[in-house]
């Protein structure tokens, strides 16, 4: 037996262990902040019942209109197990098997059966936050309350955070796995390979792309007369003073003034910011990064929560705007000195 089929059977039996661990481990996590839930609620999906603040969740659920959730109303829960487990001993059949044609197959399954999943995932999140009662105690007009696939998305004065658990987490691993060894058999690395001569180097690269693609790097849109300010619970209605702030998680938090921006964190140290983003003055519901800008503050400005600040995007525009609002030139390590 060659190098690449030991290498390829470890990495498939490693592949298909993974895969069989999400049966008994949390496969998704939603978690959702509010100002009367400090230390957060969340909601854990195995691959056979529901798990976490799934009561007090229901009890919010009820007020706003959606379904309760119980875990015997859906099928999921009854045929995921066994699912995930066929293809979880199904890899590692086919690390004894030694063939390309049954690695193709089996990744071309598996990936049919992710998308598949991911869809009937957005599906059910779909229905449950638009299909609403009508005579639900709270009603918003034109409001619903999906929560997000994957990622951040403020619901009201709640923050919906949704990401993969370590059992989806171990999932994607084996599925990169199944994906790594049909590239290895197919001789696409041979020529990279015999030249670095550092195989660990290629081990690692698929882990490390999947990990990078998930981060969340660029500022999201700032909907206008929609979304609430994180700090102050105003309707940011005046788009030229908006900040944004992404935590090192990749939490979304926006702001209608700078100075909320700031405010938030000095309230909430846990939340790690990662990248700041602030709106340029003169553009359109366009954000840009809050180190590299250069702002001006001036009491003629009048920002929603008298932080009286804007951004630009050069040190020249700011300097004219200075002159034109007899305002006071600053960076960002100053303006976060000075407002918090």
């Amino acid at each position: 037996m060659n190098t690449y089929s030991k290498l390829s059977k470890s990495l498939l039996i490693l592949a298909g262990l993974c895969i069989f661990s999400a049966v008994f481990l949390p496969i998704w996590r939603i978690e959702l902040d509010a100002p009367q839930y400090p230390e957060g609620l969340g909601l854990l999906i195995y691959a056979s019942r529901l798990a976490g603040d799934v009561e007090i969740i229901n009890g919010l659920n009820h007020y706003i209109g959606m379904k309760t959730l119980h875990a015997e109303e859906f099928i999921e829960f009854t045929v995921l197990p066994y699912i995930i487990g066929f293809f979880g001993l199904w890899t590692i059949l086919t690390a004894f098997l030694q063939s390309k044609r049954a690695v193709i197959i089996l990744l071309i399954c598996f990936a049919l059966f992710g998308a598949l999943a991911m869809y009937d995932f957005w599906r059910w999140e779909y229905e449950y936050g638009h299909n609403l009662d009508p005579t639900a105690a709270i009603i918003v007009p034109g409001m619903a309350y999906q929560p997000p696939l994957i990622g951040f998305k403020q619901l009201l004065n709640f923050g919906a955070y949704s990401i993969p658990d370590i059992g989806g987490w171990l999932m994607l691993t084996g599925g990169v796995l199944i994906g790594f060894v049909y590239v290895l058999q197919a001789g696409f690395l041979d020529k990279i390979i015999k030249r670095s001569n550092n195989l660990s180097l290629f081990l690692g690269l698929p882990l490390a792309l999947m990990f990078n693609s998930c981060v969340t790097d660029g500022p999201q849109t700032i909907n206008i007369n929609k979304d609430n300010c994180a700090h102050c619970k105003m309707t940011i209605a005046e788009e030229h003073f908006a900040a944004e702030m992404i935590t090192e998680k990749g939490r979304v938090y926006k702001f209608d003034d700078i100075s909320c921006l700031n405010a938030f964190r000095k309230d909430n140290e846990d939340k790690k910011m990662k990248n700041a983003y602030v709106h340029y003055y003169p553009g359109n519901n366009e954000l840009i990064p809050a180190e590299t800008a250069f702002y001006i503050k001036s009491s003629e400005l009048r920002s929603p929560m008298a932080g009286n600040i804007a951004a630009f995007k050069t040190k020249a525009e700011a300097n004219e705007y200075k002159i034109k609002l007899k305002g006071e030139f600053f960076d960002w390590n100053s303006v976060q000195q000075n407002n918090r």
